[in-house]
């Protein structure tokens, strides 16, 4: 990949916002592995919200979104709804009673939840599992506009964006991180919505709010370059676009990592708040993607350089940037761009990675294998797993499979298939026991991964089980496993039950 002939500004200024975000990491270095993995201080309601988004705007959200929508138009929406249902389902179904259950991780709640070793590990696997996927997509960003950035290949701008990345999250931990959240928060919203503003009044647009401004747009791509956004099924049928947008909601209520915000909070209340607030900054960047993927085809139609599909697929994820270019943003205001998408992937990466470390140093270190284990034991634990893992995503990023948003979605397909059942059935049915967990688990696992393993084999399993948007299918069938083996099988303890009635669902906080 080449650079765009910008100048040197764009690099200095992401540079200085890394370093920014480094210097208020170190102010709050993590001490102890609570801190590191997910037992940080409460930063507030508001502040709380603001880690939310910060925590879900990846590299998928800021670039591999607009994207899609470059690529597909309407059909990638179901991103856009997807994700934003998704914490619409996780505040109404999950949000206070997982504040409730009280447990810093999800393997810490499956294991106790279901009073089983065996599920506990499982789950820590797939935490770890998710982990990888997901930040691989994040590698691919900062790979990408690390080369764009340098001028150089895209091996050489994962090696210099992953390195960055890697060494915060062992230096600064957890707590450094929910801290550099709401600053980081700020950053993005800044960086995405100034350039917008900045490409709509050029184009003639409504400028001060260009999220309204970019359906002028569509009609003019529709009626001047027959370029057709609007049209529902274009790229994909309807069952596609419902199984990816299913996919991606239950996926969201089961992401380890946003799970792990509600462990804490001091109650439901602030719990429930932090989710809302969450909502609405997720929302003003949400609603911004779309036009990004709108104006990079209008400057791309009127200066006649409209690229087939090949070349349009190998720069989709970077087109944010691109449009900035093609648009005669200045060098400055390209960089505020460029800082806002590697801040995205940077902290997402950070968040990740310490989800995979402590699904490994707590749940299966300090649980199952040392339960004598040291703080500074399980310290050095966790930042070696983070090292490790970041190593295997490293080499899985060298030759990332899809896009930056298709990969994710693999990974918000096995949270669908595995971990939204087992925490949904779990909390609302004190009947479910650790064999009907297992087994969900377990069957979720195959369902997520039986397109490319079988098929080849059976075309019809490709159908019903799309790699990207498995869960609904599914979702439904790992929920009738569990049911199914929990009846089959005995009880759980009558003191679990007992504390789901009275404890998570028996009274108001």
């Amino acid at each position: 990949m080449t650079k765009d002939p910008v100048s040197i500004w764009p690099l200095v200024i992401v540079v200085g916002v890394l370093i920014a975000f480094v210097m208020a990491g170190l102010r709050a270095k993590a001490r102890e592995s609570s801190d590191y993995g997910f037992g940080g201080r409460y930063i507030g309601r508001i502040g709380g919200g603001a880690a939310i988004a910060s925590n879900w705007m990846s590299a998928a959200s800021f670039l591999g979104m607009a994207g899609l929508l470059y690529l597909h138009g309407y059909f990638a929406f179901a991103y856009i709804i997807g994700w934003t249902g998704g914490y619409v389902l996780l505040l109404v179904l999950m949000a206070g009673q997982i504040r409730r259950f009280g447990k810093y991780t999800t393997p810490d709640f499956v294991g106790d939840r279901y009073a089983s070793p065996a599920a506990r590990l499982i789950a820590a696997v797939i935490s770890i599992t998710i982990s990888i996927i997901y930040c691989i997509a994040q590698f691919k960003g900062i790979g990408m506009v690390f080369a764009w950035l340098l001028g150089s290949d895209y091996t050489n701008g994962l090696m210099v964006g992953g390195g960055a990345a890697v060494s915060y999250v062992v230096i600064c931990g957890m707590l450094g991180v929910a801290r550099n959240q709401q600053m980081q928060y700020f950053v993005l919203i800044v960086s995405f919505i100034v350039p917008l503003m900045f490409l709509a009044y050029k184009l003639g647009y409504f400028w001060i709010l260009p999220q309204f401004g970019y359906g002028q747009g569509v009609q003019d791509l529709a009626g001047e370059f027959r370029i057709d956004f609007a049209s529902p099924f274009a790229a994909g049928s309807l069952f596609q676009w419902c199984a990816l947008c299913f996919t991606l909601m239950v996926g969201t209520a089961g992401l380890p990592h946003v799970l792990s915000r509600f462990y804490v909070v001091p109650n439901i209340r602030d719990a429930r708040w932090s989710l809302v607030w969450g909502l609405f900054f997720i929302a003003l960047i949400y609603w911004s993607a779309p036009a990004y993927a709108v104006f990079a085809r209008l400057f791309e139609a009127r200066s006649g350089a409209i690229p087939d599909p090949a070349v349009a697929a190998k720069m989709a994820d970077i087109v944010v940037l691109k449009a900035a270019v093609m648009g005669g943003l200045p060098d400055w205001l390209v960089g505020i761009l460029a800082a806002g998408a590697v801040s995205a992937a940077f902290f997402t990466v950070a968040g990740l990675l310490m989800t995979g470390a402590s699904s490994f140093s707590h749940d299966i270190y300090y649980r199952l294998i040392n339960p004598q284990a040291s703080e500074a034991r399980k310290m050095a634990i966790a930042k070696g797993s983070s090292l490790a893992l970041a190593g295997i995503v490293f080499l899985l990023a060298l030759k990332p499979p899809a896009l930056i948003a298709e990969i994710t979605a693999v990974a918000f397909a096995l949270a669908g298939n595995t971990i939204f059942p087992v925490f949904l059935i779990g909390i609302w049915w004190g009947r479910a026991n650790h064999q009907g967990a297992i087994a969900g688990m377990l069957t979720g696992i195959v369902i997520t991964f039986s397109s490319p393993l079988f098929g080849g084999v059976v075309p019809f399993i490709s159908t019903v089980f799309p790699v990207t948007a498995s869960a609904l299918c599914g979702a439904p069938l790992v929920i009738a496993v569990m049911i199914a083996v929990s009846l089959l099988t005995p009880p759980p303890p009558e003191e679990m039950r007992r504390f789901l009635a009275e404890q998570v669902h028996g009274h108001l906080d």
